[in-house]
């Protein structure tokens, strides 16, 4: 689309937009900058204790399914009389939670183990080195389908295998025969139903010239796929990507994320966790500075010991009155002992960057944009003594009448949706779909998303 003198404009309708990547902005001015925020550490949620756990029990995947969180893992143990990463047993697990914060471990009847099926196991044999399900939000998927995975198939099959199930309990193959072929696959492949493009798309592990990667695919039916297409990082240097955890962020799906783990083999094969955005989900922007570092707990400076495992899940906020968070959740302890532990980590609601500025200010010019809605709604935070104000201006530059800042009633606070005014109005209706564009003022504050939305 384009606006007054050819210039593009983009027409972000009432889409949340995040500042993971440089899409929306033209400048940032004075002292603003964008700043990567890192998730704070709570407690340990799972301890992989079971018989039919271990201290390498991995890849987990967490889901929100109604009213109900449900995580599938694999469960294996180290047998240290066999030289290298070889295990006893590998099994898929599930548990469940009413909160993503306490657990429990069925016992389903499903699977024996030692001659007892009272476990949490929900499958044996090929798939459980990695299996990595999703639930499919596809309107075209039957309700024997609701949910689908991908795991690797066993040698002397090589590639991913389709599997589903009507409850995420009880799972059957769509396929005998591996429907994704051309990548190296030790590692936690994922596949979803991208509900903005309208396909199912997959991430998963190759090696390119001998360094870890990532490839996409793509497939109208979970069955046939295109052929794999290397990720890109214009901008950041080379970097051994362990896992990808790519997803399609639910408040603004039209943004995937990743949080990719890099792996260090010459540092012990130690681990963190790193921040990726894309709009298109091939060209990303990679964070090269990391998101998760190991920290002080010496837990998690192991071999593998710090890896993000899939999924974010809103959970409560943790103090009281305080708004819903988001958890993502990582393992430590990991080849370590008789078992292996996830910890849970809290993000802000769309606190992964913000822009940020100091106390003696800065500002931020979006590109040239057209929205639909009735008012703007932020997310920021600021100290005691810090505030955010916005401007609309012309594509030129020059402010529209009644949204000038001196008419901005500045922000103060902490809030995920604060409506912006303006002399104590909010009503931005009669700009819909003309190009203008945004300026914020930030003084000792964060500004981390913003939208136009419906009246309240």
């Amino acid at each position: 689309m384009q606006g007054p003198g050819g210039k593009d404009v983009l027409p972000i309708g009432s889409r949340l937009e995040l500042f993971v990547d440089e899409y929306v902005i033209e400048a940032l001015q004075g002292g603003a900058r964008r700043q990567l925020h890192a998730p704070q550490p709570r407690e340990i949620v799972l301890v992989h204790d079971r018989p039919w756990e271990g201290n390498v029990c991995g890849y987990h995947t967490f889901i929100r399914d109604g009213d109900r969180v449900r995580v599938y893992y694999r469960g294996a143990q180290l047998n240290e009389r066999i030289a290298g990463p070889k295990t006893r047993h590998e099994v898929t697990c599930l548990a469940e939670s009413d909160d993503g914060i306490v657990w429990r471990k069925p016992a389903l009847g499903l699977v024996p183990f030692q001659g007892s099926a009272a476990n949490n196991v929900i499958l044996s044999g090929p798939g459980t080195h990695n299996f990595a399900p999703f639930l499919d939000s596809s309107s075209a998927a039957p309700l024997q389908q609701r949910y689908k995975a991908l795991g690797s198939a066993r040698r002397p099959q090589h590639g991913l295998l389709p599997f589903a199930s009507a409850d995420g309990v009880r799972w059957s193959l769509l396929s005998e025969t591996p429907v994704i072929t051309d990548g190296k696959f030790d590692s936690q492949n994922i596949a979803f139903w991208d509900s903005e493009r309208g396909e199912y798309r997959a991430y998963y592990r190759d090696f390119q010239d001998g360094v870890r990667g990532i490839k996409t695919a793509t497939s109208p039916d979970f069955l046939h796929w295109t052929a794999g297409e290397w990720l890109k990082f214009p901008g950041a240097g080379t970097h051994q990507l362990y896992t990808n955890q790519v997803l399609p962020y639910y408040r603004a799906p039209h943004i995937y994320l990743g949080f990719p783990t890099r792996f260090l083999p010459d540092r012990g094969q130690i681990t963190e966790g790193l921040l990726m955005a894309s709009r298109d989900g091939v060209t990303f922007s990679l964070w090269e500075e990391a998101l998760l570092r190991p920290g002080p707990n010496r837990d998690r400076w192991g071999n593998r010991s710090n890896y993000i495992w899939y999924g974010l899940i809103e959970t409560a906020g943790s103090f009281p009155g305080s708004p819903n968070e988001l958890s993502i959740y990582s393992t430590e302890h990991y080849y370590e002992g008789s078992a292996s532990y996830v910890r849970r980590f809290t993000f802000r609601i769309d606190g992964f960057v913000s822009v940020q500025a100091p106390y003696a200010g800065g500002g931020l010019l979006t590109r040239i944009l057209s929205f639909t809605g009735e008012r703007l709604v932020i997310n920021a935070a600021t100290s005691a003594a810090g505030s955010v104000a916005v401007e609309l201006l012309t594509p030129d530059g020059g402010p529209l009448p009644g949204f000038a800042l001196d008419d901005c009633d500045p922000f103060w606070g902490d809030a995920i949706e604060h409506t912006v005014t303006w002399k104590g109005s909010a009503d931005v209706s009669a700009l819909q779909g003309r190009p203008l564009r945004l300026r914020f003022f930030l003084r000792d504050a964060d500004l981390y998303s913003f939208r136009f939305a419906p009246a309240p």
